[in-house]
């Protein structure tokens, strides 16, 4: 029967072990790559780790703004409407 009962250290090391088995793999499959495809394979890197990051804060951002054009335009159209009572003190 298999223990699950690990103690910390049995994780650190599985993890430390894991972390060293990606490691060797990564380097045996770059040192097997010809040169156009490291090339290829180092835009994709850069790609993924510098634009997609941008082009994803940039949605959010626009995202943000649009919900916050939408909530005052919500808020002057029932002011218009005269929909909109404001908050009086009793």
């Amino acid at each position: 029967m298999k223990n699950v009962n690990h103690t910390i250290g049995d994780v650190f090391r599985e993890v430390g072990a894991a972390a060293t088995h990606i490691g060797r793999y990564f380097m045996r499959t770059l040192s097997r790559m010809s040169w156009p495809a490291l090339l290829a394979s180092c835009f994709m890197l850069a790609f993924m780790l510098t634009i997609l990051p941008l082009a994803l804060t940039l949605f959010a951002i626009f995202l943000l703004a649009k919900i916050a054009m939408a909530l005052v335009a919500g808020y002057q159209d029932n002011k218009r409407r005269g929909d909109y009572t404001p908050h009086k003190d009793v």
